[in-house]
């Protein structure tokens, strides 16, 4: 679905009325298609640290154009996407002056839709000084992530001490168009161990000979999550309530996946879904809890089965199909645990205090989970802004339009900024990307 007011403040006469009005002006953001490459354009590299040496041979892996030399990319006079930090050196205070030494020659040199990634190293894993210049670093990409503008993304990367070899999946992600709605994140990389990242030997298809299953995939969100799954290599065995069993079976013949029509919250529905993923499959390596309900109320008025509904729908039923799962060793090695949890479950929401229980859950299971996990397992989860969808649409328009401009793009995300953060969890690459929950929610500038 379109943004109609994006399009008209794109039009001549939108474009003078948002000037003088200082209204926002949306840019249209550049999203990844199938066969392009992860980046159209140069990365400049620069600091110092545990990284440092490490970087060239990935970029270099990612066939991502890049240099290092700062001093003539300072006084030349060419523009560039991306820019990528090494603060993994800065051990104090003083030393957060390399932040301004080197982005601020290069602000203005950046492309449209640019990328900031500054690679730091996880605070809980240093003392004294450098647990606080490490900390500091949040509040730097925080702020960059509201100032750069013109859809562009800032994201920090906190890499755990061991897991230096475990970057390549989450910089082809930040510093691609994948990641077009994505900004203002911290991702922790090894937070829970260091682990080796698993091989991708083809980077357009990661997950080449891999089963997903995607919980909800009928339609809007969870039909692009399985979409994007299948783009990248993978058999989707699709899961839908027997209401939507022909627009499922219609999309995974398509997607030449496989469907299984069952209400998820049904007493025998983890054992059922363990069973079908075992006998046709053999497993499976990717498990998506997408499917989740809204019934919204103000609590006052609130009916006991409009509560129950939305916690057993999108918490409860995750919780057990995750459990019957691993449990039964259905989820192969490697695996992965992918919820979908939402902007309400962090920073609430009139009238969702269901939604955002459930959803906060969802985070709750995540951080239950993930230190436990064994087999090179994951758990993450991706929490959803304003994401224009058939159910948004309904909102009404003075309430939908202030959902889409409170953020650092002005502008609501679409379908696929979901499903391209859950493949970047989901790649065999991603072995050391654990415990996290990343927003995909344009950087929204209130409540989270």
């Amino acid at each position: 679905m379109s943004d109609r007011y994006q399009g008209f403040v794109s039009s001549p006469i939108g474009k003078m009325l948002a000037k003088n009005l200082g209204l926002p002006s949306p840019t249209p953001l550049e999203r990844y298609a199938a066969g392009a490459p992860l980046v159209r354009g140069t990365v400049v590299t620069g600091g110092q640290g545990r990284l440092t040496a490490r970087l060239p041979d990935v970029l270099d892996d990612l066939d991502v154009t890049w240099t290092t030399d700062t001093d003539t990319v300072a006084g030349a006079s060419g523009t560039y996407k991306a820019l990528v930090f090494d603060a993994t050196g800065v051990t104090d205070t003083e030393g957060l002056l390399a932040l301004q030494e080197f982005f601020s020659p290069l602000m203005r040199r950046l492309e449209t839709c640019s990328r900031v990634v500054v690679l730091g190293t996880t605070p809980e894993s240093v003392q004294g000084s450098e647990r606080i210049a490490q900390r500091a670093l949040e509040g730097f990409t925080r702020s960059l992530g509201k100032e750069i503008g013109r859809g562009g993304t800032v994201q920090l990367v906190s890499v755990s001490p061991g897991a230096e070899a475990a970057i390549a999946s989450t910089l082809a992600f930040l510093l691609s168009p994948k990641s077009a709605y994505v900004s203002g994140q911290v991702v922790r990389i090894g937070a829970h161990g260091a682990q080796e990242a698993g091989p991708v030997a083809d980077w357009s298809r990661p997950l080449e000979g891999k089963v997903a299953l995607v919980t909800g995939a009928s339609r809007g969100i969870g039909e692009q999550i399985a979409r994007v799954l299948h783009r990248d290599g993978a058999k989707v065995v699709g899961v839908d309530v027997p209401q939507a069993a022909s627009e499922l079976q219609a999309l995974m013949k398509e997607l030449e996946g496989d469907h299984l029509s069952l209400d998820i919250t049904g007493k025998d529905a983890p054992q059922r879904v363990a069973h079908h993923l075992k006998t046709e499959h053999g497993g499976v390596d990717i498990v998506v809890h997408n499917a989740g309900i809204t019934r919204d109320k103000k609590l006052a008025n609130m009916a006991e089965d409009r509560w129950a509904s939305v916690i057993g729908v999108n918490l409860t039923a995750p919780e057990r199909i995750t459990r019957a799962l691993l449990d039964g060793s259905v989820i192969a090695d490697n695996g992965r645990i992918i919820g979908v949890a939402s902007i309400a479950g962090i920073a609430g929401n009139v009238g969702q205090t269901n939604y955002a229980a459930s959803k906060a859950g969802v985070i709750g299971l995540v951080e239950s989970l993930a230190g436990g996990l064994d087999r090179g397992i994951t758990i993450n989860a991706v929490a959803p802004g304003f994401i224009i969808t058939a159910m948004t649409a309904a909102v009404p328009f003075a309430t939908r339009e202030v959902g889409q401009r409170l953020n650092a793009m002005s502008q609501g995300g679409l379908p696929v900024d979901v499903a391209e953060a859950i493949a970047w969890f989901a790649s065999p690459g991603s072995t050391a990307v654990n415990g996290n929950v990343v927003r995909v929610c344009g950087q929204m500038m209130l409540g989270a």
